[in-house]
């Protein structure tokens, strides 16, 4: 059964993965795709930073002559919330614990996009330097 993978910005992937208890072993074709991160020479990177893969410890995050990348490996490693659903195959990646801790302490809003009454959109981004009241409402 094919998994859905929801990682972080990325948009949603659908992957020939094989999930495996709090493992989920991607074809490593699919892992830039899927999570912005590549398998390299000298570790799994996303752009310029690069995580190495320890020697002694490759086997729980790669497998089948490297063919094959542990996205839940990774997910440890870095400290990221992971959420998956085995019955549906949906997998779902959030924000590493460090990242979080650095926006909450930050007191920076993150960004979003939302229309006016006329329907244009507007961003926050668009009002950084002033003063915002933001109101909220739900209706449950």
């Amino acid at each position: 059964m094919p998994t859905t993978i929801l990682y972080k910005e990325q948009p949603p992937y659908l992957a020939d993965a094989t999930p495996e208890g709090g493992d989920l072993w991607l074809p490593v074709t699919d892992l830039p795709a899927a999570t912005g991160w590549e398998l390299r020479s000298e570790g799994v990177c996303r752009g310029d930073v690069c995580m190495p893969v320890p020697r002694e410890r490759e086997s729980e995050y790669v497998r089948d002559g490297r063919a094959r990348f542990n996205v839940g490996a990774l997910a440890r490693s870095l400290d990221q919330p992971v959420v998956h659903d085995d019955v549906l195959g949906v997998w779902v990646f959030g924000e590493a614990a460090r990242a979080r801790r650095e926006a909450l302490e930050s007191l920076r809003a993150p960004d979003f996009t939302l229309p006016d009454p006329g329907g244009r959109p507007h961003a926050l981004a668009d009002f950084r330097g002033h003063k915002v009241f933001l109101v909220s409402w739900a209706s449950w």
